[in-house]
């Protein structure tokens, strides 16, 4: 088995310990991480299955065509719950809504279940850009910081992994599906090595997050 082989392999536990962190102490949890815990948990599930799926040498890029629309819907949850004082509370659900009709138009009728969804994911990562860099900004405004101080730490480290995974994939996601079917298998993996670091980082920064949290 090759070196890149087990770092991709690896690079599954944080997903999957992070989950089950998140499970031990989910009744603990203020509302907005207990959405940002159903993220989590699907994220965990569904790369449970892809994992055994490529172990099996099966096709699991339809998992992924499932995991976008339902990640990103926790995930737009979740900065709905923070930012409900400043944003009115349908825009991001109709965001949710619109995203996952424009994933399934796009698994139906553009890029099938089974190849790489690059068009989803990098819409996908333009959104969460877009809502991270705006936390981070009205995080500067001292009324928002007054009323989330009790989980200001929490949220930052969250806020800090989303931006920093999704900054640094964008363009692999953007091209991935010229990575997957253009690309040999060994240098392809390379890139993914890249993906899996970065995706190291982001679960050490959920990891902290929830950790970091307080509990009244």
């Amino acid at each position: 088995m090759s070196a890149t082989k087990i770092i991709i392999i690896l690079s599954h536990i944080p997903v999957f310990a992070v989950a089950l962190y998140a499970l031990f102490i989910y009744k603990s949890l203020k509302p907005e991480l207990k959405w940002f815990s159903g993220f989590l948990f699907s994220s965990g599930v569904l790369q449970l299955v892809s994992f055994i799926l490529w172990f099996l040498k099966i096709n699991n890029l339809f998992v992924l065509h499932l995991l976008v629309p339902v990640g990103f819907f926790f995930i737009a949850l979740y900065y709905r719950s923070i930012l409900k004082d400043f944003l009115d509370k349908s825009i991001l659900l109709i965001t949710a809504c619109c995203f996952a009709v424009f994933s399934l138009l796009n698994s139906l009728f553009y890029q099938s279940i089974q190849v790489f969804n690059s068009s989803a994911l990098t819409v996908e990562c333009v959104l969460i850009l877009i809502l991270s860099l705006s936390t981070y900004i009205l995080f500067l405004n001292k009324e928002l910081g007054k009323k989330k101080l009790h989980s200001a730490s929490s949220l930052n480290w969250i806020n800090s992994g989303l931006f920093i995974y999704h900054a640094s994939t964008l363009l692999i996601f953007y091209f991935g599906e010229y990575i997957t079917s253009n690309i040999n298998l060994e240098l392809s993996r390379y890139t993914w090595v890249v993906h899996s670091f970065f995706s190291v980082i982001m679960y050490f920064c959920f990891w902290r997050g929830l950790w970091n949290r307080i509990i009244k």
